[in-house]
């Protein structure tokens, strides 16, 4: 008995053993393939918002870096702005400044692109054909194989961009740097390239644009010796082998970097940005002395930390990758501007140092961004926001205004509003740290009481008078809400004389409200209606319209700040659902020759691919009806976004679409940008965490969550029951877990109590 258990521990053991062993062999093959599986970065697809009108890029680029170094097709026109577009077949090289989403063209500085032999002629096309079957990107990487067997890819880091380039054989490997490049609006003024030694070179490039004044340095490094150099100044070419030439100052100088034909077929190269001087560039060249797959992977974990800050679950794959290509979008402007010390040089050509190790950025597309993207980076940008706002408040300090639209700390004055009022808002109303509230105020105050951009009529006939001023029509409405922000802080910081003025201004969207039509029309000086009228109307000339981008069903709902105010206008809310019933069921087509492309992703006469219309959907919970929210906010983001290259409804503008479904999708949306208060929609993931700081979460769950149980049938905050149909901003920040109980018939009790509402300023 003794031995036969003796023998049957043998037996488990060594049976155990072998299970054991079976387990460490599982575990030690398979769990970096399910790691990889739960990488974040996975989930994203640079290349949604590529095609259509969505105007990304697809290069690489870390969060909010200098450096976006992506491929350029080499075309003029609208669907070029970012340099690429996916319908394209041709890349004619990769430069390491791009605009992400907008609808103007501009940067494209520093063009790159590597060859099979010399150019017999300088001017010889560089352009090489490709097929998207071997493209490939991610988050802060790039790649593709030309026709011609040459393999690129790409990376980056803050302040420098890295290239490996793998040539085929019987090629002589040249790389070119072409800083005549430009397209669209952009054109260069005056290039400059020095050859260092036989591996760096450093240089410059001043151009005008859209940005009128704009200075780009640089520094380049190859990982081995190029035997020699040609270079030009744009218009003629010489053949220098002396390497420590210099090119005379021209618009458009070049450089072919010309290697040895028995040189290894692989060469890096990186190439460092600096906007104050090429020796500020050469020191980022030297802090980023990193090999290619070190940057790579560098910018892979910052990318992964960027997305770990919003998590989410749902068994949907393509919800997730839409999901987590939106919040990667959300963190590509504003752009780096300074240098690693936080100096930097304006569009003036003043040197500016920072009294403290702060960061300066550019890129504020602030008629999209203050609407939802803003608001969101107070949620996902806690160590970085007080640098974005600051430099808004730097340029008030270099221009005596806050920027309206900043691009290379030039005011290019694009769009209407002064739109960097409720950003600054929202950051004193929640008590920003590292913002100085009163000295925010001043700068509102200043840009609230300008002497350009129609400001004194505005303040004089108590509206936009349109034969005093065009698009009169959204600056009164804008400037209206702008005002009210204003008012806000006014009152935090006690000026009650100020509040009462500020408040008084917030109310000028009545002054063209005309209840005969239900429209906001356009006025002009002696107090009457523009004549004639039709709502469908839309003009995309500035100068001849009166709405910015659209007409007049878009833009008559812009009064966030007092939506009880304007169904009072109407007669009621009920009067106000029915207007926006109205909206989204009457004919999609616009009227005139010109009518604006912007306008798009239909829906009746709801634009979701403009943003005059992103807050629209929201309205109906601050008139009791929030099951028409639900409703219209699961058939917008179902069938405005999609994870394909032409997958955004419209231009992705710098972040605010994205933002606007990574918002939506959790079950949120600020409609308010100011109000610090967060409106409940339709969750369309099942669950979401937010890192909201010191080690506490906001978790949302929606419960019965499914396509057709759109409808929030009942909410609970931590448990206890919840009747607001909106969370806080400081009860989102103290964590918890918001419960939402979804179902397939509205419950069209739920927020009908005008206590449960969110705020209106006639409140």
């Amino acid at each position: 008995m003794l031995i036969k258990s003796v023998l049957l521990c043998v037996f488990n053991l060594y049976f155990m053993r072998r299970i054991w062993l079976i387990c460490f062999i599982i575990i030690f093959f398979y769990l970096p393939v399910v790691q990889a599986q739960l990488k974040l970065t996975n989930l994203v697809d640079p290349f949604i918002g590529t095609g259509g009108h969505g105007h990304t890029f697809p290069g690489a680029v870390v969060p909010f870096g200098m450096v976006q170094l992506s491929p350029d097709n080499g075309r003029d026109g609208w669907d070029w702005c970012s340099g690429y577009h996916y319908s394209d077949s041709v890349i004619t090289g990769f430069s390491h400044t791009h605009l992400s989403g907008t609808g103007i063209g501009d940067w494209q500085d520093v063009s790159v692109m590597p060859l099979t032999s010399p150019l017999e002629a300088m001017h010889d096309s560089v352009s090489q054909l490709f097929n998207h079957k071997y493209e490939s990107a991610k988050p802060g990487y790039y790649s593709v194989v030309f026709r011609n067997g040459i393999k690129v890819e790409l990376t980056a880091t803050e302040r420098c961009g890295f290239h490996r380039y793998q040539f085929p054989e019987q090629s002589i490997p040249v790389i070119r740097f072409d800083l005549g490049y430009a397209h669209n609006w952009d054109a260069p003024t005056e290039t400059y390239i020095t050859v260092v030694n036989d591996s760096t070179i450093t240089g410059y490039r001043y151009s005008t644009g859209w940005a009128n004044v704009q200075k780009v340095y640089f520094a380049a490094r190859t990982s081995i010796p190029f035997s020699k150099t040609i270079l030009g100044d744009g218009t003629t070419e010489s053949d220098m082998t002396d390497i420590m030439e210099t090119v005379d100052k021209g618009k458009g100088v070049t450089a072919q970097l010309v290697f040895s034909p028995s040189a290894a077929k692989s060469i890096e190269l990186r190439v460092a940005l600096s906007m104050t001087s090429y020796d500020k560039a050469l020191k980022a060249l030297d802090a980023n002395d990193f090999t290619f797959d070190q940057a790579r992977k560098q910018a892979d974990e910052k990318w992964e930390t960027e997305l770990e800050k919003i998590q989410i679950n749902s068994s949907d794959e393509n919800l997730k990758r839409v999901f987590y290509t939106a919040l990667y979008h959300t963190c590509i402007a504003p752009v780096l501007y300074s240098d690693e010390d936080g100096e930097y040089k304006n569009a003036k050509g003043e040197i500016k140092h920072p009294d403290i190790a702060a960061q300066r950025y550019t890129v504020y597309s602030l008629w999209d961004t203050f609407r939802a993207l803003n608001p969101l980076f107070t949620l996902t940008q806690t160590s970085r926001y007080a640098d974005i706002l600051n430099s808004m408040l730097r340029f008030y300090d270099e221009n005596g205004l806050l920027p309206v639209w900043d691009l290379s700390t030039c005011e290019t004055n694009t769009m209407s509003g002064y739109h960097a009022v409720p950003v600054l808002a929202d950051a004193v109303l929640k008590d920003w740290p590292g913002v100085d509230a009163n000295r925010a105020y001043t700068a509102m105050i200043a840009s609230a009481n300008q002497s350009g951009r129609g400001v004194p009529d505005y303040i004089k006939y108590g509206y936009e008078p349109q034969d005093k001023h065009n698009v009169s029509v959204t600056i009164t409405l804008e400037y209206a809400f702008d005002d009210y922000c204003i008012a806000q802080v006014a009152k935090k910081l006690g000026k009650e004389v100020d509040y009462e003025v500020y408040m008084k201004r917030a109310h000028s969207y009545a002054n063209l409200f005309d209840n005969s039509t239900g429209f906001m029309r356009a006025k002009n000086s002696d107090g009457k209606f523009v004549t004639p009228f039709d709502p469908f109307w839309s003009e995309h000339d500035g100068a001849r319209s009166q709405y910015v981008e659209g007409n007049a069903w878009q833009h008559s709902f812009f009064v966030p700040q007092d939506v009880n105010g304007l169904a009072a206008l109407y007669g009621g809310q009920e009067q106000l659902g029915k207007k926006l019933d109205s909206l989204f069921t009457v004919s999609s087509v616009m009227h005139g020759n010109n009518t604006s492309p912007d306008v798009s992703g239909m829906m009746g006469q709801y634009a979701h691919g403009n943003e005059p219309s992103h807050h629209i959907a929201y309205m109906y919970t601050y008139i009791g009806e929030a099951w028409k929210t639900q409703e219209k906010v699961r058939q917008i983001t179902e069938s405005m976004y999609q994870a394909l290259p032409d997958g955004y409804a419209g231009n992705e503008d710098c972040g605010q679409m994205s933002a606007w479904a990574v918002w939506s999708m959790a079950g949120l949306y600020p409609a308010n940008a100011a109000s610090g208060e967060y409106i409940i929609g339709s969750p369309q993931v099942d669950d979401v965490s937010f890192n909201v700081g010191n080690n506490r979460k906001m978790t949302i769950k929606a419960l019965n969550n499914s396509r057709q149980n759109k409808y929030v049938q009942k909410v609970r905050l931590n448990g206890k029951p919840y009747l607001k149909t909106f969370i806080s901003h400081t009860d989102f920040k103290n964590g918890g877990e918001l419960e939402i109980e979804m179902g397939a018939k509205p419950n069209k009790k739920w927020g009908k109590k005008k206590e449960s509402w969110p705020t209106s300023a006639s409140d």
